[in-house]
C-alpha cells in the first residue's frame, strides 16, 4: 500500500514510516498542500495512494459525492485529534497505527473509508 499524508501531519511521520519500509509521501513534498480537497484526492488516485487525513468533514462529503457519481478514489484513512493528537509526543503512536494498517491492508483500500484505531 502506498500512503500520502495530508499537510496537517509532521514530515517526521513520513520519515519514520519510510524507515519501516512504508511507501509514503507528504502532501507538501508534492505541493499538494495548496490543492483543493478534490484535487488532492484526484492526485492520490492517480498516484494510487491512500490519503491519511483528519479533514473528516470535507473528505466524507467528497467521498460520498464521488461514490454517487461513480468516481473512484484510492482510499481514505481518518484520524482524530482526540485519539492521535498532532503533537511530537504522539508521533510514535500514529506511526505504529499507520504501519499496522498498511500491514493488514497490503492491497490497499480502494474506495474505502477507514478510521485509524
Amino acid at each position: 500500500m502506498k500512503v500520502a499524508l495530508d499537510h496537517h501531519y509532521s514530515p517526521r511521520i513520513a520519515e519514520e514510516l519510510t524507515g519501516r519500509g512504508i511507501d509514503v509521501i507528504t502532501a507538501r513534498e508534492r505541493a499538494w498542500h495548496i490543492a483543493s480537497d478534490e484535487e488532492l484526492l484526484t492526485s492520490c488516485m492517480l498516484d494510487e495512494r491512500v490519503l491519511v487525513t483528519n479533514n473528516i468533514v470535507d473528505c466524507v462529503v467528497l467521498a460520498r459525492q464521488w461514490a454517487s457519481e461513480g468516481r473512484r478514489h484510492s482510499g481514505l484513512i481518518f484520524t482524530s485529534d482526540t485519539r492521535y493528537p498532532r503533537t511530537r509526543s504522539h508521533i510514535g503512536r500514529l506511526v505504529e497505527a499507520i504501519e499496522e494498517f498498511c500491514v493488514t491492508h497490503p492491497d490497499g483500500c480502494m474506495d474505502e473509508v477507514h478510521w485509524l484505531t
